[in-house]
């Protein structure tokens, strides 16, 4: 054979390989999606395994909270690896995009399953930098042998002077509270937020601490009457069989506040497609994957939360249970709009003394 022509050869074969070799690297990588997640929940593994199975697409999962997930984006900056971001919180959500941690979302399945209320403002553009897969309530729990339903079915009763010395409550600056307290500015206004808030920590029965089942569970031990808890956790207690969480739920009441007003207030967990995102067409299709009807009754029925796609209905017996097998009213502000008052709830917070 011809010099020239084993040359031709050669080349031309150097070339095919490495495109074959290109479009072999580029179908691995399409085949992958990099998730930071703040979801701690064991029953999410049937999420990521549904996911994977219908779609072929790989998840590397990193956890961490939704502070040390932000913290970790803007410390790697251009060279995250991160395509997905799911936080629980929306201040957490609303902080993340305000510094600029999350790439705008062109997506019709999302934006028609994923009513406003659950999602950021669009753009410029039309892109949404978040969207809510789930809901929770932040609900009142009470001893039933010590306080009457009706002195604790709203949210500004928690700084009543007549519950003086009767409440629980978790951090202030948990990010729970900050979206609670976040809602009520938008309900109330900031000046009479911040006197109930005032009130709220004179009613304090203990220092702040613990999280949401250790506030349940000081209600029924009596060391204090009232406390304030996301409704997940107390549906896990519901859905217990331990005898000293029987017992636990057989001693509180539960209720849903501002039935008669604004509604309940609820917050989401939700996902945002990092800014830096190398995989970003399996990052909405990941995200879409969660809006979902297998996903969204996921949600449900693994860890007790609503769901948050439009026309999807579960079957939580614990849920039911909690609600009498009616819906309840909730609050219909933008989920947003709360998740933008967290700085005006934090210097409040600083100036009323509540840790």
């Amino acid at each position: 054979m011809p010099n020239t022509l084993k040359a031709l050869l050669r080349n031309l074969c150097i070339t095919v390989c490495a495109s074959a070799a290109g479009a072999a690297s580029v179908s691995a990588q399409e085949q992958v999606v990099n998730l930071y997640s703040a979801r701690h929940y064991s029953t999410d593994e049937a999420l990521y395994t549904g996911f994977t199975k219908a779609t072929s697409i790989k998840i590397n999962r990193v956890d961490a909270d939704d502070a040390g997930i932000l913290a970790r984006l803007k410390a790697e900056g251009s060279a995250s690896p991160a395509d997905v971001i799911l936080l629980v919180d929306a201040a957490r959500l609303h902080k993340g995009e305000v510094d600029g941690l999350f790439q705008p979302i062109q997506s019709k399945v999302l934006t028609a399953a994923i009513p406003a209320q659950f999602r950021s403002a669009p753009g410029a553009d039309g892109g949404v930098a978040w969207f809510g897969f789930s809901t929770r309530a932040r609900l009142i729990v009470y001893n039933k042998a010590k306080v009457q339903k009706d002195d604790v079915d709203t949210y500004e009763e928690l700084g009543a002077p007549k519950n003086k010395g009767k409440v629980c409550i978790r951090s202030g600056s948990h990010p729970y509270n900050l979206s609670l307290f976040g809602a009520v500015i938008e309900h109330i206004g900031e000046q009479k937020a911040e006197a109930w808030l005032k009130g709220l920590v004179s009613n304090l029965a203990r220092a702040p601490k613990g999280g949401d089942t250790d506030q349940i569970n000081a209600v029924a031990a009596g060391e204090c009457d009232i406390a304030v808890t996301n409704s997940y956790y107390l549906a896990r207690l519901m859905r217990s069989t331990k005898p000293e969480d029987v017992a636990t739920v057989s001693k509180i009441g539960v209720v849903f506040p501002n039935q008669d007003s604004w509604g309940t207030h609820v917050n989401i967990a939700g996902g945002a497609v990092a800014r830096h995102a190398k995989n970003p067409a399996n990052a909405i299709r990941f995200l879409e994957y969660l809006a979902s009807a297998d996903a969204q009754n996921y949600f449900a029925n693994g860890n007790n939360e609503w769901p948050a796609a439009k026309s999807v209905t579960v079957d939580n017996p614990a849920l039911k249970a909690m609600t009498g097998g009616k819906p309840f009213k909730s609050e219909t502000i933008p989920i947003s709009a709360v998740g933008a008052n967290t700085t005006k709830v934090q210097q409040m917070l600083d100036r009323v003394g509540f840790q």
